[in-house]
């Protein structure tokens, strides 16, 4: 209770400060932060084995395929080659940092995401990768070419950075260190103010209190005296 009574005495501060963290975390996440945006592509890894019908065995295959295309779309030579047609100045290092692939869950459906500063990049890699996906890998594997259930389309909103995600987290941290600085200025505050502090100390409460006295005469007095 003492402790919100106090805080509560610094509510201007507090404000201010929560204020200035919202409007500094706003400020740096448009003017600081690239935006990135995400081109997505999806490969279909189930084909027909034979007279173009798909059986129960083909729809196993897929789903077993899917971990595999996940780990075989990022190899090293899927990659130069990606660099290579889109005349990219990436390592492959960096280009795998940029590319996600994902199955999605009780499908047969591989989601091929990439994400760059340049939301035409962004679209060119994913569907180079997509392409690469149906002409490199049933040659590696010895299977039936995927299908491209859907082409990348270039992204026109980024999906990074979240300035309202920032803005709240910003105005989060500056008042969690404003009250943090404040608390402990409280706890480690050990003067006595008041008779209930005394009570606190020493158990006993006081039975008067003796206000501090200053004569104002004596005051002016040694003014003129030091003049």
């Amino acid at each position: 209770g003492e402790l919100l009574r106090y805080l509560k005495t610094k509510w201007i501060v507090i404000v201010a400060v929560f204020l200035i963290g919202v409007i500094g975390a706003g400020v740096g996440t448009k003017c600081l932060i690239t935006p990135k945006y995400t081109a997505v592509s999806k490969l279909y890894v189930v084909s027909a084995s034979g007279k173009n019908i798909v059986n129960l065995d083909d729809l196993r295959l897929g789903t077993t395929l899917s971990s595999d295309y996940t780990e075989l779309l990022k190899t090293r030579p899927i990659c130069n080659e990606i660099i290579s047609d889109l005349g990219l100045d990436y390592t492959v290092g960096q280009l795998k940092s940029m590319i996600s692939i994902v199955p999605i869950e009780d499908t047969r459906l591989l989601t091929v995401s990439v994400v760059s500063a340049d939301p035409e990049e962004a679209k060119n890699i994913a569907n180079t990768l997509a392409d690469k996906a149906v002409t490199y890998l049933p040659k590696l594997m010895g299977i039936s070419a995927p299908n491209i259930a859907e082409e990348a389309i270039t992204p026109t909103v980024p999906t990074s950075p979240s300035t309202k995600k920032n803005v709240a987290l910003g105005g989060i941290l500056a008042l969690a260190l404003i009250v943090g600085i404040y608390t402990v200025r409280f706890l480690m505050d050990d003067t006595v103010k008041t008779a209930e502090d005394v009570e606190k100390i020493i158990g006993v409460m006081p039975l008067t209190v003796i206000l501090e006295y200053q004569d104002k005469d004596k005051k002016k007095q040694g003014r003129h005296r030091r003049k």
